[in-house]
């Protein structure tokens, strides 16, 4: 795994999450990474990141996934660098991600419920983020 020039910040877990339910497929379509920059952009919690490590916490990402045990590190990072009470916020901004294609295939649902498991996401409330993510996602 590459070095990161400093540790992984909050931003960062959040970045690196959505960025995995994007790569889970293999294929990172253009609406995902549109509706990652979107949320960076506009979202409160990113107000002082740093767009430009968007590149390195992707790179990051996409080389934990060439590894053996490579989820479960991306796992462990994103747990030791993301405080808990944003958890939620993590699974709520990949759920986003997941919707923007319009697409949810079984390598996104997979990665969906490992968030939901490794963060300890309580059902119900997936359930409610889950269907908001819908809403916010329809198309007419």
């Amino acid at each position: 795994m590459p070095a990161l020039p400093h540790p992984m910040s909050p931003q960062d877990s959040l970045v690196a999450v959505m960025i995995a339910v994007s790569a889970a497929d293999q294929s990172i379509r253009t609406s995902e990474l549109v509706a990652i920059q979107a949320l960076v952009n506009h979202l409160p919690i990113f107000a002082e990141y740093d767009v430009d490590r968007i590149r390195t916490i992707a790179q990051t990402v996409f080389d934990l996934f060439e590894e053996d045990d490579g989820l479960d590190a991306l796992f462990g990072i994103v747990r030791d660098s993301l405080p808990e009470k944003l958890f939620e916020t993590a699974y709520a901004l990949s759920c986003d991600v997941a919707a923007a294609d319009g697409l949810l295939g079984q390598q996104e649902l997979r990665m969906l419920e490992e968030i939901r498991h490794e963060l300890g996401i309580d059902r119900l409330y997936a359930a409610a983020i889950e269907r908001g993510s819908r809403a916010r996602h329809l198309t007419l």
